[in-house]
């Protein structure tokens, strides 16, 4: 249970940093370059530490995925970046895609589970 949550706090780190970065190039900020740098490696340590009892491939797959989906989002509603029905498309498959890693990853393990 502890590493979801370190992998939630990847996440939610991800997503702060590269909102951060984004924030920095318009507003020439250096605060916003130091939040972005302190948020960025926080998100690879938690990461790090998920991997361990998390599968890297579905730990990795959330991590990007999801981060990807909420910086879209708040990309669009902070910074006015505009949302096609492509954008839309790409997002719903890359969804259908981390649901597919997991669940993959899930029959994997419950065959092992069972072969031993």
């Amino acid at each position: 249970m502890f590493a979801w949550v370190l992998l939630l706090l990847a996440i939610f780190s991800e997503i702060i940093g590269t909102l951060a970065m984004k924030w920095s190039s318009v507003d020439e900020s250096t605060t916003g370059y130091m939040v972005m740098l302190v948020m960025i490696a926080c998100s690879y340590i938690f990461l790090s530490f998920a991997v361990k009892r998390i599968a890297l491939g579905v730990a990795y797959a959330l991590w990007e995925g999801i981060g990807i989906l909420f910086i879209t989002v708040f990309s669009v509603w902070l910074f006015g970046e505009p949302l096609s029905l492509t954008k839309i498309a790409g997002l719903a498959v890359l969804i259908v895609g981390i649901m597919l890693i997991k669940t993959g990853t899930t029959q994997q393990k419950e065959q092992q589970h069972v072969l031993n």
